[in-house]
Parts: structure tokens; sequence; C-alpha cells
């Protein structure tokens, strides 16, 4: 088994190219500036991951991690249009320096190319990996759908919350590892066990996302912190604030939360803090990591093939940024 490190690499030299055509550029070249700006890539070398766990790795592997990469690509750039987001690693959005129509269309573009890639796998596992693939997309639009739903209700309740992040992060972690596996020929049970694996780890990186929205650096995490906090997004931060704030905490919140006020992100930060939802997130973090490595553990294979999978959740969930 390689290390994410190396695979990651590999994987870089596989997909840095153009993937759209020259002309219109004004369509195209918005896509190519977005994907040259990197990002680590998670989600393609998971599947990369998945399938070494259990054989060698299967060309076909390199297709369905650039669509994988593609797709992910295209929700970030929809993403972005919705959130109204200025910065994505650090630089100007898609929408931000090309406009929302333009962003829409080469989002759009982008998830074409996703299948694209797809349709070039042979016809043994194509259809099986056409159908996780569709699952999660599906999944991943749902998600987004009831996290700006939940922007529109007062409140959310907890399981809610963790329903919506299931289904717009976790899954598609869940799903490239065990399209991997597919191809990497695993039985079914562990290929389910490898999909709760990539389930609960998923939970546990938003989890953290979440909380470096909040509490992280801007400079090394690379997106305006507070930006859940100024979208009044009802983040697990905000579910678990209202569930332990005190009277008086839960009014000063809500007129935050209604009003337009200059200094609002320091201020529900504060309030946070009052009611130690940092220190919460950080155990519920490693709750969900726990989760995710004893389902790592039961799957059938030498331990030792198991081991960069469990570096990668530990480096993930204990990041900076």
């Amino acid at each position: 088994m390689q290390s994410f490190e190396l695979l990651s690499q590999k994987f870089t030299l596989y997909f840095d190219k153009r993937h759209f055509p020259a002309e219109p550029a004004t369509l195209y070249e918005p896509n190519e500036y977005f994907l040259k700006q990197g990002g680590k890539r998670v989600r393609p070398v998971l599947c990369l991951m998945g399938n070494e766990l259990f054989d060698e790795i299967n060309p076909d592997a390199w297709p369905v991690a650039t669509a994988i990469e593609l797709f992910h690509n295209f929700t970030l750039i929809h993403d972005d249009i919705m959130d109204k987001a200025p910065l994505r690693r650090g630089m100007d959005t898609v929408h931000t320096k090309f406009g929302d129509n333009t962003a829409l269309l080469s989002g759009d573009v982008m998830l074409v190319a996703a299948y694209e890639y797809i349709n070039k796998i042979a016809p043994l596992h194509l259809q099986t990996i056409l159908r996780h693939f569709n699952q999660a997309a599906k999944h991943v639009c749902e998600g987004q759908q009831l996290d700006m739903d939940f922007e529109k209700k007062k409140t959310v309740k907890r399981g809610e919350y963790f329903s919506m992040i299931e289904l717009k992060t976790s899954v598609l972690l869940a799903a490239s590892l065990k399209m991997g596996a597919i191809l990497g020929g695993a039985g079914e049970r562990n290929q389910d066990l490898l999909y709760e694996f990539g389930k609960k780890l998923g939970i546990a990186f938003q989890v953290q996302d979440d909380y470096l929205d909040a509490f992280g650096d801007p400079q090394k995490f690379g997106k305006q912190v507070g930006g859940d906090i100024l979208s009044n997004k009802k983040t697990f931060l905000l579910i678990h604030a209202f569930e332990t704030a005190s009277s008086a905490q839960l009014e000063a919140l809500q007129d935050l939360l209604n009003g337009t006020a200059s200094n609002k992100v320091e201020s529900v930060l504060q309030v946070y803090r009052d009611c130690k939802v940092d220190e919460w997130a950080l155990k519920l973090k490693n709750k969900y990591l726990d989760e995710a490595l004893h389902h790592l553990e039961d799957i059938a294979v030498l331990s030792k093939r198991k081991e960069p999978l469990k570096e990668l959740a530990y480096f993930l969930i204990k990041r900076e940024h």
C-alpha cells in the first residue's frame, strides 16, 4: 500500500492537464483557472487507496478518480455561488472573477466532463460504478438543498443537521472509497465496512470544517472565516449553542442572527466560547474519528495494508486548515 502523499503526487501528475477545449475560452478558462488552484484532492486519492487496499491499482481507477475530482469541483463552483463566497483556496471564486452566469455554465460542463471519464472504463464495472457515482451525486445535491433549507428554518435539530452533512459531505468520501474497492475486487462486506469508514470520517471532517470556519486562521484555512455565521447557517456549532445557552445568551444570539451588526462574527463567537461550543466540537470530532477507525479495523485484510488509510484519517482530522 502506498501512502496518501505518494498516491496524491501520482494522481496530480495524471490529473494536471487540460480537461477542456480551448474554445469558447469564456466557458472553459474559468474551469482551468479553478482546477489550477489545486486543493487536497482527497476524494480521488481515496478512490485509489480503496482500490489498493485489496489489490494492485486497476487502470480504471484513474479515470474514475478523475471523474470524482471533477464532480467535486463542479459542486464547489456551484456552492460558492449559492453561498456568495468571495474566496476559495485563498483565491477569488469563479463567480467572483467571471460572473454568476459563466460560473453556472462552467460548473455544468465540468459535470459533463466527469461522466466522459467514467465512460472510459471497461464494461465489467461500468454499470456498477455509474450507479454508485450517480447515487453519491444525487445525495450531495440533496444535502446541499437541505443545507439551504436550514437557513430559512428557525430551529434545526441535531439529527437533521447530521443527516444533512452525511449527504452533503460524507457520502462522496465514502463512495470514493467504495468505488475503488469495487475496482479492487473487494467482497460486499469489505465494501460496506470501507463505506462506513468513509462516512464516519466524512462527518468528522465536516465537524472540523465547521469548527475551522468559526475558529480557524484565515491564512491557513484559505476561506473567509465566519462565513457560516454571516449567512446564518445552522451549523452544528449554532445548534449546540441553542441547546446549551442560557436565556440571556439565547436572546443575544437571536438578536445577532436577526441583525446586521458590524461585529456580528466576533459577537457570535463569544457566545460560542461562553457555551464551550469549541470544546464540545473537538470532542465530537474525535468521537466520529474513533468510529471510523473501528470500521477500518474490521475490514478483512492485513493490518499493514490499512496503515495508509489510518494515517490519512489522523492527518485529515487533526489538520489546521
